[in-house]
């Protein structure tokens, strides 16, 4: 099988070329050419006749496939389906905010951590995406869109994390001068809590910001919610959470999906300001979309009121997430289900 070029640090090439007897500087020519979208090496123009034609033998180069495109008429957002290979399908939402071009990609086909209320989940995991892949989500869709990216945020279907070694790779090439160049302070990396990666991540330094999915200040809600909280349980995550701030220096986020009559207390609301104070970190509250598959629903604007005057008492730094898309399936693995279930 050819390897696949797209997922080599530009030292990988470099080694290459010149245990194949080629000058060290083709390289860098190569991973410029790949990391502005070329398709096929016959586009390298730069690169001499013979070298193309070795490269083709060896190496392919990863080409997503655009299976739908839906273009929010409420805020510009654009959300993506790929066709990736083997067939499988991924997702990638553009999102266009006051400090810039943002887009959402995922990390795995699918996912294995089972979180209750998630879309992304139901039809299970069927493999990591290379880092290739990662990176084909933002390069192509900011091809497509004619806007430059400036942030990433590791938080569509599938978990990072889970994919920890591949997504490091792909963090490696989006930074890169000769790439995308994209600053590590640019991008966000979101998990549900696997404690062991979140420790790995922080011994790299690599200076992404962290973004934890809490979803509940107490381990019976969190575990009904979130099934990898076993063995962890909140306490845990939390202490993950100030290892990574102490390590990088930088800000953890928690994520909080309000869903009613699940989350949103006023009990639980103080448990989880006292928590979320004594961490030091920002709180992103989460108007929960509807997934058909799920039987919750998103809390109440009254229920939503209460809850931030608790935070506010307890002086939580927080934010309510703008809710971008509502009217293209935009949240992760609801295009992608909708396709599956149609067949497609």
């Amino acid at each position: 099988m050819k390897k696949d070029i797209k997922s080599m640090q530009l030292s990988e090439l470099k080694d290459y070329f010149e245990s194949a007897g080629e000058r060290a500087f083709r390289a860098g020519q190569v991973f410029s050419w790949l990391h502005s979208g070329v398709r096929t090496f016959g586009e390298m123009t730069n690169i001499p006749a013979k070298q193309r034609e070795l490269l083709n033998r060896e190496f392919s180069i990863t080409v997503p496939v655009l299976a739908e495109k839906q273009v929010s008429g409420l805020d510009g957002t654009i959300k993506y389906l790929w066709r990736i290979d083997g067939g499988d399908t991924i997702e990638s939402v553009l999102m266009e905010y006051e400090h810039g071009i943002t887009v959402c990609i995922s990390s795995q086909v699918g996912c294995r951590m089972g979180c209750a209320f998630c879309a992304s989940t139901i039809a299970g995991f069927a493999r990591n995406l290379s880092a290739s892949e990662m990176l084909d989500q933002v390069l192509f869709t900011q091809l497509d869109s004619g806007k430059r990216i400036s942030n990433v945020v590791l938080m569509g279907i599938g978990e990072p994390l889970d994919n920890f070694d591949n997504m490091i790779c792909f963090i490696n090439l989006i930074t890169h001068p000769s790439g995308m160049n994209i600053g590590a302070r640019h991008i966000t990396v979101s998990t549900c809590g696997i404690v062991e990666n979140i420790d790995r991540l922080a011994g790299y330094d690599v200076q992404c910001s962290l973004a934890i999915s809490l979803h509940a200040p107490d381990d019976e809600t969190r575990t009904s919610l979130v099934p990898a909280n076993r063995g962890i349980g909140v306490s845990g995550l939390i202490e993950a959470g100030n290892r990574y701030f102490k390590a990088t220096g930088r800000r953890v986020s928690y994520e909080y999906a309000m869903i009613a009559g699940v989350n949103d207390s006023k009990q639980q609301a103080s448990l989880l300001g006292k928590m979320i104070k004594k961490a030091g970190s920002h709180l992103n509250l989460i108007l929960l979309s509807d997934v058909p598959e799920r039987p919750f629903l998103a809390s109440s604007a009254g229920s939503v009121k209460t809850f931030t005057g608790v935070l506010r008492q307890e002086g939580v730094n927080f934010t309510i997430r703008r809710s971008l898309g509502s009217d293209i399936e935009a949240s992760c693995g609801q295009l992608r289900r909708r396709l599956q279930l149609n067949g497609v």
